[in-house]
């Protein structure tokens, strides 16, 4: 009984330290808004608004900002990280563009253009260096997919994933980049609108998160072993916290509404490990420790997206009016 004492104490006590993590503001590029985050080893990426592109090789400490020439007014929702010196970014509206770097942002190269007028990307994913795809709102009820082979080099628009086709309303989110991931040899992506659903290649069912109308539904989801969990939230009302986050733990058979609810609209989880989580969203940050049953601020500041660091031992995040956050965990 005593040492059942000593290791509740010891549980509450790490508790009482986590949740008293606070949000460090590391840097600040006024007018941008960013979304797309990316982390290999010690160097993290940023891409945004007004053809913004940040790196830093030393774990956030110092940065180098640069607008990538010729498309300045383009927004880079999502960037992926091949290796410290090897980045793809996506811009998302008609014309959607994908760039690509192999000298650490230095130069950018334009890999993939779609001209077509309702050609909208959300997000990318890569399985490998080499393997990778891209998702857009659908297109003729048809969900927009390209994919590489060698590393974001070529793109080919492709039906890779045979996905069914969407119903009325629906599409994607380009809110953080992670409403896509792959795990366990499969892509899992994650709709929103008037309904938001689950895909697994030709398999999906629907999500009991908010949804019904165009900025309701799905941002974002993460996976570990059999643990998903999904953040999303009304757009149109951010401090609504009504069924904004649900999870799972048997691989999306059943699923579970938090005992307490993250503060509202969320636009991005990342998982820590299968007990601790991040989700943030333009009404704060919160932290869970047990798995998503339960969840407590962090920070009232707003970003758009987490990604974290098993290097630093960190979470970042980034948002509108150029904020970049860490928190150490």
């Amino acid at each position: 009984m005593k040492r059942l004492t000593i290791v509740s104490s010891f549980l509450l006590l790490g508790t009482y330290f986590l949740a008293a993590q606070e949000v460090q503001i590391i840097a600040e590029v006024p007018g941008k808004s960013f979304r797309g985050l990316s982390i290999f080893k010690n160097t993290i990426w940023i891409s945004g608004s007004q053809g913004t592109v940040g790196r830093s090789e030393d774990g956030g400490t110092t940065w180098q900002w640069h607008t990538v020439t010729g498309f300045e007014k383009t927004d880079f929702r999502d960037i992926e990280v091949l290796d410290e010196s090897t980045a793809v970014i996506m811009g998302i509206a008609s014309p959607a563009y994908i760039l690509k770097t192999t000298d650490r942002g230095k130069s950018w190269h334009k890999v993939y253009e779609n001209n077509h007028p309702d050609i909208f990307l959300d997000a990318m994913a890569f399985k490998n260096k080499k393997e990778g795809i891209v998702i857009g709102d659908p297109i003729d009820n048809k969900i927009f997919v390209a994919k590489t082979k060698d590393g974001g080099n070529t793109w080919q628009e492709s039906n890779v994933l045979n996905l069914p086709p969407t119903q009325p309303g629906e599409a994607f989110f380009a809110a953080s980049g992670t409403n896509i991931v792959w795990h366990k040899n499969k892509y899992y992506l994650v709709s929103g609108g008037n309904v938001s659903r689950l895909f697994v290649h030709d398999k999906m069912q629907l999500l009991p998160v908010a949804q019904g109308s165009v900025m309701r539904g799905a941002n974002s989801i993460a996976i570990r072993d059999n643990h998903i969990w999904i953040a999303a939230g009304n757009y149109n009302d951010l401090k609504n916290q009504d069924s904004a986050f649900v999870y799972s733990n048997d691989g999306g058979k059943s699923w579970h509404y938090p005992q307490t609810m993250p503060g509202g609209y969320r636009s991005c989880v990342c998982a820590i490990n299968k007990n601790t989580l991040i989700t943030c969203g333009i009404t704060g940050v919160d932290i869970s420790y047990d798995g998503g049953k339960n969840w407590q601020s962090v920070s009232p500041i707003s970003f758009n997206a987490c990604a974290y660091s098993q290097q630093e031992n960190a979470v970042y995040l980034v948002g509108n009016n150029g904020k970049v956050g860490k928190l150490p965990l």
